[in-house]
């Protein structure tokens, strides 16, 4: 059974009244945590592509830039999309559910937000009613403002970007220890480390975008110690 297969059935169980927290406690243990995962990042998505007041063709193709997509699984995608826009659960309580789950490993938390910040850039504008979305679900995972920044940095086309602030370290960290920091955060952006956090497969491309940004931090740091 595809991915695809697999949400569209979790979420029509949620369609058919059974509860968030029931069908999240089947889906805790691998691989169906990465079935949890995909399900948060589409019904979060769905969700926050509404709230600048319109879903866009460019906000529903985004989840194309999140997930590969099999020409064979592009009608159940497409299902699976239009199944969490239409569930009436809250944000707040997918959001809550997906922190309790990958609570104890927040880097998994910080590819979900990355999913969003795609999804809100889709239709080249990063409106206001998004980024207060985005900030809230950060909130939510008990995310410090300064990790939001860090990760708003890397997206928001307003956001001055910052190579301190991209790498989580503070200008005057020693060089030694901010390699460190750069070493551990294109550890953490390998496909294998991400797929062991429970991020499919498919949404590996989730790391393309990050992991430039952390390499032209670095890059730019580096190259000022020289």
């Amino acid at each position: 059974m595809s991915l695809w297969s697999r949400i569209a059935d979790a979420i029509s169980a949620l369609a058919q009244g059974e509860s968030l927290a029931s069908v999240f406690e089947q889906l805790r243990t691998p691989p169906e945590r990465s079935v949890a995962f995909a399900i948060a990042v589409i019904a979060l998505g769905a969700k926050m592509a509404k709230a600048d007041g319109l879903v866009t063709r460019d906000e529903v193709a985004a989840f194309r830039e999140v997930f590969s997509i099999p020409p064979e699984d592009e009608a159940r995608a497409a299902q699976v999309f239009n199944l969490a826009r239409q569930d009436t659960t809250g944000f707040e309580t997918y959001a809550r559910s997906i922190a309790d789950m990958f609570g104890g490993n927040p880097v998994v938390l910080e590819d979900l937000l990355e999913g969003l910040f795609f999804i809100a850039l889709a239709d080249g504008e990063y409106h206001p009613k998004e980024d207060d979305f985005i900030h809230k679900v950060a909130q939510i995972f008990k995310m410090s403002e300064r990790r939001f920044r860090t990760l708003r940095t890397r997206f928001a086309p307003e956001a001055v970007a910052d190579a301190y602030e991209v790498l989580g370290v503070d200008p005057d960290t020693p060089i030694a220890d901010i390699r460190i920091a750069w070493r551990q955060a294109v550890r953490d952006t390998h496909p294998d480390q991400m797929m062991s956090r429970g991020v499919p497969p498919e949404a590996i491309a989730l790391a393309n975008r990050k992991l430039i940004a952390i390499n032209q931090a670095w890059q730019e740091i580096a190259g000022k110690a020289n």
